[in-house]
């Protein structure tokens, strides 16, 4: 029974993977759609499951025995004995984009992530695994060129740019609880993805050959992540949480293709092509990160969480490398990146067996951030407002579907800058069973 169950569990996660895989594969289709992404390695997902993402993205004091809570590898060992949990979420961003009187909306869908949890050594030793994405590449804008002395000798000319792809992260986490109040994790992670970047001139006269140049980017890396919780008993259902984590840096591997390609009406010519090896030693790279978090909890009734995350982006070499950096009209370079999460859950009876509205949970949060790069000297922060519930399935509390929205917006409209306002749907499926049991027939 126990192969049995786990083998539907695994098959729907692959599933969902392999939807949200695939869409990177076809041609037109976007996980993620921001002009933003051009830069580096595209725009950096809010981590976390559906129920971090409806607290504002909070979760590294959380301890939550309900519902896995991937932000803090200690978080692992919080949990009824004996129990397997799986989770799974879906996202659909829709956003808006305007630059003076220009304005124009896309929506994109991706897998938010695919988590398994379970003890190891009951009952203070369990673990995780799961994948998530980590970044993602869509983009595309084009203009006519204007320029007499270019126009006046080939006719109309088009320049085209548009950029697709992301990165994915595979990790695996393992914790430990200490005295009942300290817990310690470990977590280790893998980074792999591909991006595609590609900009066109296109002349409408016969006589002059469209060039095409861009850069295709196969990217790989390993990190690490350590994390604690303590939690302190306040008296009277209350408790007091502290978190933190440490994620090391991403030396990035792989490759970076740079072609430039003319193409006539007869043939089509290689002007240039390099490889650039991507070693790991560092030239590239996804900076550390450090995390810290406190929250105030009353036993099952609710929760409120702050969390600051620190990450410095200004060695990560991306203003400069080949494949990484933006060169055109605006200025892109490196910052200081700073977040800032706050959250609030509560459930008005868990227990109730006449409204099933009260054993429900809401949520509520909001986050302010400092993007790790600016446009022509201006940081591009992100801000915005976060709703959340957990929908008990079958009478059973643990079992749930969970939904997020994010309203939020990044940058603004001064300057030549692009504003981006958005609203994020996730919709998360929450598993919890029992296992490892020895039952007793009489």
């Amino acid at each position: 029974m126990l192969k049995g169950r786990l083998s539907k569990i695994l098959a729907v996660c692959f599933a969902v993977l392999a939807t949200g895989l695939s869409m990177q594969a076809q041609d037109g289709a976007y996980t993620g759609f921001t002009p933003y992404s051009i830069f580096g390695i595209g725009d950096i997902y809010t981590q976390g499951s559906a129920y971090n993402l409806g607290m504002g993205g909070v979760g590294i004091a959380t301890r939550n025995r309900r519902l896995i809570n991937f932000l803090n590898p200690a978080a692992v060992t919080a949990r009824d004995s004996l129990s397997f949990m799986a989770e799974m979420s879906v996202i659909q961003s829709n956003r808006m984009f305007t630059q003076g009187d220009k304005s124009s909306v896309n929506n994109a869908f991706n897998v938010n992530n695919i988590t398994i949890s379970m003890p190891i050594k009951y009952p203070d030793v369990a673990m995780m695994f799961g994948i998530a994405p980590y970044s993602s590449t869509g983009y595309r804008y084009s203009y006519v060129l204007e320029d007499p002395s270019i126009v006046g000798r080939t006719g109309n000319a088009v320049y085209y740019s548009a950029g697709k792809g992301g990165t994915y992260q595979l990790f695996a986490a393992a914790g430990v609880t200490l005295w009942k109040r300290l817990s310690l994790g470990i977590e280790g992670r893998t980074l792999f993805g591909n991006i595609a970047k590609e900009n066109v001139f296109s002349f409408a006269k016969s006589a002059y050959s469209d060039i095409s140049s861009g850069y295709k980017l196969v990217l790989k890396g390993n990190s690490a992540k350590a994390g604690v919780q303590y939690e302190q008993p306040l008296g009277n259902g209350m408790s007091l949480g502290l978190g933190a984590t440490y994620e090391t840096g991403i030396a990035l591997k792989g490759a970076v293709e740079d072609y430039r390609i003319s193409t006539g009406a007869s043939q089509t010519d290689t002007l240039s092509y390099s490889r650039n090896e991507l070693a790991g030693k560092g030239d590239v790279c996804i900076p550390e990160t450090i995390g810290t978090g406190i929250s105030f909890s009353n036993s099952d009734k609710w929760h409120a969480e702050i969390n600051y995350y620190r990450a410095d982006w200004t060695k990560s070499g991306m203003d400069v490398a080949k494949g990484f950096a933006v060169k055109g009209s605006s200025v892109f370079d490196t910052r200081l990146s700073q977040e800032f999460r706050a959250g609030f859950e509560i459930v008005p009876n868990r227990n109730d067996v006449r409204y099933y509205l009260k054993r429900c949970t809401y949520r509520i949060g909001a986050y302010y951030k400092d993007s790790g790069f600016a446009v022509d000297g201006h940081q591009i922060n992100d801000f915005g407002l976060t709703l959340g519930a957990s929908l008990p399935m079958l009478q059973q509390n643990y079992n749930a579907v969970t939904f997020a929205v994010a309203v939020g917006q990044r940058s603004s409209d001064v300057g030549n800058l692009i504003r981006e306002r958005y609203v994020n749907f996730t919709v998360g499926f929450n598993f919890h069973d029992m296992w490892f049991r020895k039952f007793t027939y009489r």
